[in-house]
């Protein structure tokens, strides 16, 4: 089954098409030939996954879906959220974003954190929405080089390594975006 996925982030490309295995062939926005930004500026991950994917869905007029994430630290009462890409600024990088949480951290006993994958497809012209969340720590320094974004800041419930330390099929396995396109297969799979 081919489906469209409204991404350029080949991290995220990478980490479902994983997870859907062959039974998917996934094109991201720029196999498509679509290189313009798609706006992003709605207030919850379910906004903005449903909005990227409704764009796509008006370019293509096919089966697609669109993904938001956001780490929501408890003692930042939920921040970065759905600002998580943007944390430290629109031209910043993770790095950045990573600096930034750990500065706003400091002093900090209550490290609980989660991240939140939303899952929008559109088939056939109705909407879905799945949800995956794992729960975790916020870790005093980065550990790791795996992954991408807050990875190596993040050290799921039960585990003793962080995202960035753990191998893609180890993160994969128990992941908030791995959850939410596990739902999301299961979903295809039994239409």
């Amino acid at each position: 089954m081919k489906l469209n996925f409204a991404t350029n982030n080949n991290h995220k490309l990478k980490e479902v098409q994983e997870v859907l295995g062959d039974s998917f062939q996934i094109e991201s926005l720029h196999e498509l030939g679509i290189h313009e930004d798609i706006p992003e500026n709605q207030q919850t991950l379910e906004g903005n996954a449903l909005q990227k994917a409704r764009f796509l869905y008006q370019r293509t007029g096919e089966s697609c879906f669109a993904d938001d994430t956001g780490l929501e630290v408890e003692a930042l009462n939920g921040a970065p959220g759905v600002y998580s890409a943007r944390y430290a600024g629109e031209s910043k990088n993770s790095l950045d974003n990573m600096a930034l949480l750990l500065k706003n951290m400091e002093g900090k006993q209550n490290r609980k954190a989660r991240f939140r994958t939303v899952i929008a497809l559109i088939l056939d012209g109705k909407e879905y929405l799945f949800e995956g969340i794992v729960n975790g720590v916020i870790t005093e320094q980065p550990r790791g080089t795996a992954g991408f974004g807050y990875d190596p800041l993040f050290v799921p419930d039960g585990y003793a390594t962080t995202f960035a330390e753990m191998d893609s099929e180890s993160k994969n396995a128990i992941s908030h975006r791995g959850l939410a396109v596990e739902k999301l297969a299961a979903f295809l799979l039994k239409r």
